[in-house]
């Protein structure tokens, strides 16, 4: 029987983690007599995206994220449409849609995941040919993930030090939603749309979206008073944000958004810039994740 050949892609500065010991326990780990891996490392922005390419040319039988919710959305970007699933250890700053999907922490549970090698399907946002498979946001956490790009300090320590300075000086915009055709007005902290409930570390802004419904939580987040900030963190990890009096969840399937001026937007907690209109669907059935 021929062995399945699996590409692991490693990301080796996703949350601040050494990846120096990954090959020699991913070959501890792995059922060796029924897979064959083979080890690649990023070296720029999209490389994954790239490697992920290449495996369905080369007839991969799966590509392994090692890395955070960034290095997953490129690699799925690239195996959307495809038979080829996509395996996830990981590795990251918040692991949003790993830790929706039970996927564990350790890299060894999540190596013998692997190793029983039954994969589910997805759904995905997609905004023109760039997708997402967690969150997708504009406003005050798109802003944060700007910065946070930018930053020598990774993992979660990081990521909640960049939150504070951020949060000081940021300001609520005017938005203008179509959502299924329905529109929207509103002053909002921050948009974020959910295919997945939480962003990471067990931080729940869509506490009822799911990856296969076929449909998009989009969460507003309405200009709130600072005093009220502390009970906004306790419903994010409460899984009770869409009990908040300020936040209110829509779902929807096709879905534009204005913004007035220029601002980052984020997908899967990856800054880009596409534009102050950004026309969002979901895709049904998307991807196959190995969990």
């Amino acid at each position: 029987m021929r062995k399945k050949r699996i590409l692991f892609v490693i990301n080796p500065v996703s949350g601040g983690k050494k990846k120096t010991t990954f090959n020699k326990q991913v070959l501890e780990v792995l059922d060796l007599n029924r897979f064959d891996p083979t080890f690649k490392i990023t070296n720029h922005a999209n490389h994954a995206y790239e490697l992920a390419k290449s495996a369905i040319d080369e007839q991969y039988d799966a590509v392994i994220a090692v890395g955070g919710d960034g290095t997953i959305n490129e690699i799925g970007t690239a195996l959307v449409g495809s038979d080829i699933p996509l395996g996830i250890v990981p590795e990251g700053s918040g692991n949003g849609l790993a830790l929706y999907l039970g996927i564990p922490m350790n890299e060894s549970a999540a190596l013998r995941r692997i190793n029983r090698f039954e994969s589910v399907g997805i759904d995905c946002g997609k905004i023109g040919e760039r997708c997402f498979f967690n969150i997708a946001g504009i406003g005050f956490d798109a802003s944060v993930s700007d910065r946070f790009a930018s930053e020598t300090f990774r993992g979660p320590v990081g990521y909640l030090r960049t939150i504070i300075n951020v949060i000081s000086k940021y300001k609520p915009k005017k938005y203008i939603l179509d959502i299924d055709g329905k529109v929207y007005e509103r002053e909002a902290f921050m948009i974020s749309v959910a295919n997945s409930p939480q962003y990471g570390n067990n931080a729940y802004i869509a506490p009822n979206a799911s990856i296969n419904d076929g449909v998009l939580d989009v969460c507003i987040v309405h200009k709130f008073p600072l005093y009220t900030l502390p009970m906004m963190i306790f419903h994010l990890f409460n899984k009770t944000a869409d009990q908040s009096e300020y936040v209110e969840i829509i779902p929807g399937k096709k879905i534009c958004i204005e913004q007035e001026g220029k601002a980052p937007l984020h997908l899967d907690g990856e800054p880009m810039d596409l534009g102050n209109k950004i026309d969002i669907e979901v895709q049904g059935n998307a991807l196959k994740i190995i969990c």
